[in-house]
């Protein structure tokens, strides 16, 4: 029985708090604290009407680390689970430091005035919380998270040594607006907007964003097309899994979502530097954030689902194989049991799942740890039972492309 301290009240923190709720033997007591607490208040109300289960809000500036500080210490949480904003982590992490409390997050830092998201900024806090007897888990979502789970379960189990990785994230949902973003759409228009960049023979190759396109035919989805991007979990899986030699990262995009996005980006609304506009400065793509249907309103109306996973071919015991591990999610089965879509469930999920193996001691250690690091069975055992189920599949041969 443990007290967790949950920062963030968007989709995801809904997720991840309506989940904990409902595993209150391991979760005794849940704070959910937002610059927003109106957010946080109608979450709590959401958490009791749909498990009966209390939990308490509180204001909080995530970037103000002495009043992280205050409240972690007030709490008084075994864990404080981050699931604010990326540019947040390090203040997160420095109020874990100062409260002597271990620390979670779902996406690693990335800095305001720059669209560069990479681990060194976190993995440079190792000695620091390895010194303080603390553990901090980056990237509990589900890619980073799952995937790098994934990832260790085929290592673990299916084969001797990985050659060649590819993670698919195919979001077969229509919630029937002309544009919108599924997540923050600061953070994901950031992300889609940035170079392409994979791993191979040793070393980065880059190109730019969206120029190399694959259809390929999804289960329970059907056949789209995907996109070679960069996304950050190749970075700590080139850094544990050396012997890969190539990692790459695709994700399904539909063509009026990208028409938008040129658009938008040939008007300077995707631009993250200030502009002046009517004697004040600001920042287009948050102006556009602010036009954008806020992604939890998404959820009554997406349909469809999202199939996510990784395809991994290597050797056992001398002979070349291949194996696809993915999850499929309905949308409206995570609405209907969170109030929230497969977006904000399939990265809320895996979060709760994390924070509940640290809990637990199942996950334990000093320093920092990315996912692919820890035993993967727990996790994938939790996963089957907390509603993102996984089944794998050896295919006949390696991906062609």
């Amino acid at each position: 029985m443990s007290k967790v301290l949950v920062i963030g009240a968007g989709g995801v923190g809904s997720v991840a708090v309506h989940k904990m709720a409902m595993s209150a033997e391991i979760f005794s007591h849940i704070t959910l604290a937002s610059r927003t607490k109106s957010k946080c208040d109608d979450i709590a109300a959401s958490v009791k009407q749909r498990t009966g289960v209390t939990i308490d809000t509180a204001a909080l500036d995530a970037d103000d680390v002495a009043a992280t500080t205050a409240l972690i210490k007030a709490v008084q949480p075994k864990l404080v689970v981050n699931l604010a904003l990326p540019y947040q982590d390090l203040a997160i992490m420095d109020a874990c430091l100062a409260a002597g409390v271990n620390y979670l997050d779902t996406a690693n830092y990335e800095p305001r005035d720059e669209a560069k998201f990479e681990y060194s900024w976190q993995w440079a806090y190792q000695d620091r919380f390895k010194d303080a007897g603390l553990m901090a888990l980056l990237g509990s979502g589900f890619d980073p998270g799952v995937t790098s789970v994934f990832t260790g379960y085929t290592k673990k189990h299916l084969l001797d040594s990985i050659d060649t990785l590819d993670i698919l994230d195919c979001n077969g949902g229509d919630h029937g607006h002309p544009f919108a973003t599924n997540f923050n759409p600061e953070i994901n228009i950031r992300e889609v907007t940035a170079p392409s960049r994979h791993w191979a023979d040793g070393q980065w190759v880059e190109g730019p964003p969206l120029a190399h396109k694959q259809a390929f035919d999804f289960e329970q989805v059907g056949q789209k097309n995907m996109y070679l991007m960069y996304h950050e979990e190749l970075e700590s899986l080139a850094k544990f899994y050396p012997e890969i030699k190539r990692i790459r990262f695709w994700m399904t995009f539909g063509d009026a979502y990208l028409k938008h996005l040129e658009v938008l980006g040939n008007v300077g609304m995707t631009r993250i530097d200030p502009v002046m506009f009517e004697g004040r400065e600001i920042i287009p793509l948050q102006f556009l954030k602010a036009l954008l249907p806020e992604p939890s309103s998404l959820g009554p109306r997406t349909r469809g689902k999202t199939n996510i996973g990784t395809i991994a071919t290597g050797t056992k015991d001398g002979q070349q194989k291949t194996f696809y591990i993915r999850n499929i999610c309905d949308h409206e089965e995570a609405y209907a049991e969170t109030g929230s879509q497969a977006i904000s469930y399939t990265t809320g999920v895996p979060a709760m799942i994390g924070a509940a193996l640290m809990l637990t001691g199942q996950w334990a250690g000093t320093g920092v740890f990315n996912m692919e690091q820890l035993d993967p069975d727990p996790f994938m055992d939790l996963l089957n039972k907390h509603g993102l189920p996984w089944k794998v599949e050896e295919l006949p041969a390696p991906l062609d492309f």
